[in-house]
């Protein structure tokens, strides 16, 4: 019988490429996709001895501004959104744990944004809150790295939210969790600069799935992260910046500045 709460990782070792279940120190290599028809195979790889890629390549990266009341007072705002303030991140700026965030040069402040990220299982359209849920294979960790001079004095966020390594995603995939109760943290460095718990999102994964899914439709594979709390802080070359989720792991990434 399979477990409740399953733990899908992309991995790369040596020539071999693909998804696996994580079970302890050991990856398990399926055969198929958890967006599909899949099966375990035989044998087993050390943890230790692979590389763990971004857990999934999504066709469509959706995020929500202002979704933690913590986060107003950055943006000198007064009141919570009364819907959910989406915005897209191109696909490009997806990288995987481990992999260096890069600071661009012409970016004066850079900021972290620790998140919950939802990822799709099945093609959504249409969706209300009531059954949004069932619609999300599990959860991972993210980081909408945010250019803030960029997302200050541009119209829109194209660059500021979409550059080239602006999304971090990991370490992997939990199936099966309450995304209403997981306490996150983010540390730079070792420090802890954010903490909060899921339960104070302004707009839950239920409300923010139906939402986008009224105007647009999810494929397999798409995530949303689902909003930052608190006051942000610049990256510097260097930093070592860790998200860590309840129920689900770390997403560590370090921190370099362009050349």
């Amino acid at each position: 019988m399979r477990p409740s709460t399953l733990r899908f990782a992309r991995f790369r070792h040596r020539q071999r490429q693909g998804y696996a279940l994580v079970e302890g120190e050991l990856l398990r290599p399926i055969v198929g996709s958890p967006f599909g028809r899949w099966r375990l195979g035989e044998e087993t790889v050390p943890l230790s001895r692979v590389r763990l890629l971004a857990p999934v390549r999504p066709s469509k990266i959706l995020a929500v501004a202002l979704n933690y009341r913590s986060h107003l007072e950055q943006f000198d705002q007064s009141s919570a959104p009364a819907k959910p303030e989406l915005f897209l991140k191109p696909p490009s700026a997806v990288i995987g744990p481990e992999e260096a965030i890069v600071l661009p040069a012409t970016a004066a402040r850079v900021d972290y944004e620790g998140e919950l990220v939802a990822v799709i299982g099945r093609r959504a359209r249409d969706l209300k809150p009531d059954e949004a849920l069932a619609y999300v294979l599990g959860y991972t960790c993210g980081n909408d790295v945010s250019a803030r001079d960029w997302q200050q004095g541009d119209r829109q966020w194209w660059r500021a939210k979409g550059s080239d390594t602006f999304a971090p995603l990991g370490p992997w995939i939990v199936t099966n969790l309450d995304p209403t109760n997981l306490e996150l943290q983010t540390r730079v460095n070792g420090e802890v600069v954010q903490r909060t718990n899921t339960s104070l999102l302004v707009h839950d994964v239920a409300c923010l799935v139906s939402f986008a899914s009224q105007v647009m439709t999810l494929e397999p594979g798409d995530v949303l992260f689902t909003g930052t709390p608190g006051t942000t802080a610049p990256l510097r070359g260097g930093d070592i910046v860790e998200v860590e989720i309840q129920g689900i792991g770390v997403l560590r990434n370090r921190v370099e500045a362009a050349v």
